[in-house]
């Protein structure tokens, strides 16, 4: 039972609060509320930080902060796929590193997976939604898959830790219940939730999405780092023995979860934060440009590299802002720990956004224009933060197809299509035969298992044995 004393003394303390900082629409609607509603809104309130939120209306929300580019700014040094002229036992050195990092259980899975699968017209978590070609499986058992066979490659349990948001969380967690965890260990699976931010109108009022509840918003992966702290995950890692965590978004399943070359670089490079990439399609793909400036790498989103730069090219023809960011890290577990107890700043990023929200009668309005401002933080913000930091080159066909639209690029169509894809240069690799459509496309549907295989090398070296593939068939792996 709520308090109705505490609740008054509460209420008559956020008021005054809320004048000072010219929020008081907030407690527009207080006499409506039931004292559990009430409590609920005096709650959120109460977890703001007011003078925060006045700082970055002043600079994000009544004004629209300006990229400024570094003078300096330069293409970004990246170690190729396979290794270069005289590389070759730095890359046997890193692989080995990597491999025994994993044997040693140094290594834990982190997928950001806040994200509902709106955009793709599913109600659920994206992690839930169904994707591959052959059986449908959901992307959260995809990586599973990926984790429980590198566990048995590698002898050793590995931890997964899985971000969710205030809207998703109860969903993912009674999802990986009723899935049994996908086979995994429910001890290797840990949950943790991101922050949160307020949406704003452009007068710099905050917005509510009920007359007993802000309109919040997940503060974007970015807000992974401070996340990891303020969950205790921090500590647990520590406890474990786990000194780095490849970090994955939840809507790549071509991924390589834990990627031992990659992981290898970053160890024998001394990094504190490394960054998979590959060439862009084209100059203007929709994707963030890793830069070199003062000597620290760092990304400049596509809406902010100007056109000219994107458009640069070389004297060999080649693309000069050619390295796109993908969202594929592996970040020492050493580095958050510093950044996060040292008060992490990241810079917030301004998004115009179609929220639905109160008016001023209480009435629940859906835009139809951009009526709000969302505040996001990305987490390549943390690179030029490092004291070294790297990136690796990977092939977009083996590793990058993101489902983030319902039709169009980056749609379920595209990734079952590169999946189907990848199956089949992998086959193709071990000798099958694929039956192929007058444009080269497999006439096939295919899938393979990550429980039977995690990569290309290991899927030939195993030498499936299976009768010749008839056009039209579905052909799964496991």
């Amino acid at each position: 039972p709520v308090s109705s004393s505490d609740l008054t003394k509460r209420y008559k303390t956020m008021k005054k609060t809320l004048k000072s900082h010219h929020q008081g629409h907030l407690l527009r609607f207080w006499d409506e509320l039931e004292p559990e509603g009430q409590g609920n809104l005096l709650d959120q309130l109460e977890q703001l930080n007011f003078q925060r939120l006045d700082q970055l209306i002043q600079s994000h929300v009544l004004k629209k902060p300006e990229e400024v580019l570094p003078e300096d700014m330069a293409p970004a040094p990246f170690y190729t796929h396979g290794p270069g002229e005289g590389q070759e036992e730095l890359y046997s050195r890193a692989r080995q590193a990597g491999v025994n990092a994993l044997k040693q259980g140094e290594v834990a899975a982190l997928t950001v997976a806040g994200g509902q699968g709106t955009r793709l017209g599913f109600d659920g978590p994206k992690g839930g939604f169904c994707i591959s070609p052959v059986k449908n499986k959901p992307l959260f058992q995809i990586f599973a898959e990926s984790i429980l066979a590198s566990q048995k490659l590698y002898q050793q349990q590995i931890t997964w830790y899985i971000m969710t948001s205030p809207t998703n969380d109860g969903q993912i967690r009674r999802f990986f219940d009723e899935n049994n965890c996908f086979g995994l260990d429910g001890g290797c699976v840990r949950f943790f939730t991101q922050g949160t931010i307020p949406a704003f109108d452009h007068e710099g009022k905050l917005l509510l999405a009920g007359k007993g509840s802000l309109a919040l918003y997940p503060n974007g992966h970015g807000g992974t780092l401070t996340a990891l702290g303020d969950s205790g995950c921090l500590e647990q890692m520590k406890v474990d023995g786990v000194e780095y965590l490849s970090y994955v978004q939840v809507d790549n399943p071509l991924v390589h979860v834990l990627d031992p070359m990659f992981l290898g670089l970053h160890i024998v490079t001394g990094s504190e934060i490394s960054s998979k990439t590959l060439p862009k399609i084209d100059d203007l793909e929709r994707v963030g440009n890793f830069c070199l400036s003062g000597g620290k790498l760092r990304v400049i989103e596509y809406s902010d590299l100007p056109e000219e730069l994107a458009h640069t090219h070389n004297p060999d023809g080649a693309r000069t802002f050619n390295t796109a960011s993908i969202a594929l890290h592996v970040i020492t577990v050493n580095f958050v720990e510093r950044l996060t107890s040292g008060g992490l700043s990241l810079p917030f990023h301004r998004a115009d956004k179609k929220v639905v929200c109160l008016d001023e009668e209480g009435l629940l309005v859906e835009p139809d224009e951009p009526n709000a401002v969302k505040l996001e933080m990305f987490i390549f913000d943390a690179l030029p933060l490092a004291s070294e930091a790297i990136i690796f080159e990977t092939e977009r066909a083996e590793e990058f197809s993101p489902v983030k639209n319902a039709v169009g690029s980056d749609s379920p169509l595209t990734c079952r299509r590169d999946m189907i894809r990848r199956a089949a240069r992998w086959m193709s690799l071990a000798g099958i035969e694929i039956p192929r459509n007058a444009q080269g496309e497999p006439a096939c549907t295919l899938e393979i298992s990550p429980l039977y295989a995690l990569g290309v090398e290991q899927f030939v070296a195993k030498k499936v044995q299976i009768p010749p593939i008839e056009m039209g068939e579905k052909i799964y792996i496991e």
